[in-house]
């Protein structure tokens, strides 16, 4: 399977998925009588749709959640699968019911290590969320448990493998997933020798949430963002600087950021993979670091689907059709898609020692979690690019920025937090600390990475949400509410954006734009 056509998509099972749901149950449960009939996983679909959760890639099924709504004083206490189960293997589903229960969480072999179950699982804490349901329960084989049966009680079992002393492929699973066993269920699925007809009783508990009308399709509400202020440190090799990307993604995956962010030019320390004689050749230092641009951006779209974190890859030197030299943001969807935002004011030190170009279109990326525009370091300073973006609905703004002076970083930080104001958005600011005097054009960092929100009673007294110690590598997070901009748009102590007098003036992008897209003249 290659990733560059690897394409994602989370969406409710149809009855038409039937052939390929088959062959998928038949593949997992050869040991417990293979695949629901037809007629079941029709009546599933047509009585709880929601509840059916699939991710296709490319149209063919690779990941399916079965669930049914159940009563939670019912199926809380002790029960067996049967109980589940009726006339002609019809799957009891309680449109009355207060609780979720899984049935059946099945990946396709060749996409293990994708991480695709626990983003079934987070489909169905959303769904619970929306529906307004008490909780997910759920029965859990314990198919390693045949292997340590002779030695240790199923209590025992469980406790170790909470423990993570005993790694079992499914509980081990799901207490990842904040599920907690709630008790041991004797006799659940009698045929299961591997677990000995022992299951756990799993649950996961709901908390208040506003219901959503289909959370497959609703906007999100809540968005947290994850971002590293990232130390320039010299690198042996890729592998490495890759292995120190990666370190930090799956960190910032650990505490579910929906956003992982760089800062601008972070890979620029693989410069010091030539002598120091090569580097006084500035121009051809820069060209030296877009030969792995290319690998990078196949390496952090891996790391996107694989983590299920969209990440902002700061920037990097790409080479263009037309051979020049352009600093481009890439933003990696975690369900394989990938955009990219050149920077379109450059720096006279980027024009004069790299040769860098300035690029010619500016958007807003939809993603999964909200719709987001990002401006390169000093692009933030120039308030029409933020304005046009807010035009197109913007909830966050990306500022990936490199400063080396105190005075560089303040000008990037206020611009960052008047566009927070003037804009009524999020502004995400991420850089990089540290020194690096033995390669060219490294030499000094100042960074205070940081959230600035709008200024209003909803928000921060100060505007800023969150912010680093300076000059220190760090990660930080914050949780960004969206519907919170949508009140004070609407609703705040002043109205930037509403209140703008277009019949004395107005904005727009040049006509020559059209022709890569980008067209803002709305």
């Amino acid at each position: 399977m290659s990733l560059e056509e690897l394409h994602l998509n989370l969406r409710n099972l149809t009855s038409d998925d039937y052939d390929q749901l088959k062959t998928l149950m038949d593949a997992v449960y050869h040991d417990i009588g293979g695949a629901w009939p037809r007629h079941t996983i029709d009546k599933l679909i047509q009585e709880f749709p929601d509840g059916q959760i699939a991710i296709e890639d490319d149209g063919h099924l690779v990941g399916v959640a079965l669930t049914v709504q159940v009563d939670y004083d019912e199926f809380s206490n002790p029960h067996k699968y049967d109980d589940l189960i009726g006339h002609r293997e019809i799957i009891l589903n309680n449109e009355e019911g207060d609780a979720m229960y899984g049935l059946d969480v099945l990946i396709h072999p060749d996409y293990r290590g994708y991480r695709l179950g626990r983003r079934l699982y987070e489909a169905r804490k959303e769904l619970c969320r929306s529906h307004n349901l008490r909780a997910i329960l759920a029965g859990g084989r314990i198919p390693e448990y045949y292997q340590h049966a002779d030695e240790l009680t199923p209590a025992q079992y469980i406790d170790k493998v909470s423990r993570k002393e005993i790694y079992d492929p499914i509980l081990s699973f799901q207490l990842a997933n904040d599920f907690q066993v709630k008790r041991l269920l004797r006799k659940y699925l009698p045929e299961d020798e591997q677990s000995r007809g022992y299951a756990t009783l799993l649950e996961w508990n709901n908390i208040l949430f506003e219901p959503a009308e289909n959370v497959l399709d609703t906007r999100p509400t809540q968005v947290r963002v994850g971002a590293v202020q990232w130390q320039m440190r010299e690198f042996s090799s890729v592998e490495a600087a890759l292995q120190q990307i990666e370190y930090f993604v799956d960190a910032l995956s650990d505490y579910q950021s929906d956003f992982a962010v760089f800062p601008e030019l972070f890979t620029t320390p693989l410069m010091g993979l030539q002598d120091r004689t090569a580097q006084q050749d500035q121009r051809g230092s820069i060209r030296f670091l877009a030969s792995f641009t290319e690998r990078f951006k196949a390496e952090l779209s891996r790391m996107a689907v694989s983590y299920n974190i969209n990440i902002v890859g700061g920037s990097m030197i790409e080479v263009g059709e037309d051979d020049r030299l352009y600093n481009v943001s890439y933003l990696f969807h975690r369900d394989g898609d990938i955009d990219k935002q050149a920077k379109l004011h450059i720096t006279p030190q980027e024009r004069r020692d790299w040769v860098i170009e300035g690029g010619d279109n500016l958007q807003v990326f939809d993603t999964d979690a909200g719709r987001v525009g990002i401006l390169i370091c000093y692009d933030v300073e120039f308030p029409e690019l933020g304005r046009l973006l807010a035009d197109q609905d913007m909830d966050i703004l990306f500022v990936p920025f490199w400063t080396d002076t105190k005075n560089g970083y303040l000008r990037v930080r206020h611009c960052g937090q008047a566009r927070a104001i003037e804009n009524e958005c999020y502004v995400v600011l991420c850089g990089s600390v540290g020194n690096l005097p033995s390669i060219e054009s490294l030499d000094i960092q100042y960074a205070q990475s940081a959230v600035f929100t709008p200024s209003d009673f909803a928000f921060p007294h100060d505007a800023v949400l969150a912010e680093t110690t300076p000059n220190t590598e760090m990660i930080f997070f914050s949780d960004l509410d969206l519907t919170r901009l949508t009140i004070v748009r609407a609703e705040g102590s002043v109205t930037n954006l509403k209140d703008r007098r277009k019949d004395l003036f107005d904005l727009r992008w040049r006509d020559w734009s059209l022709k890569s897209g980008a067209n803002l003249d709305e």
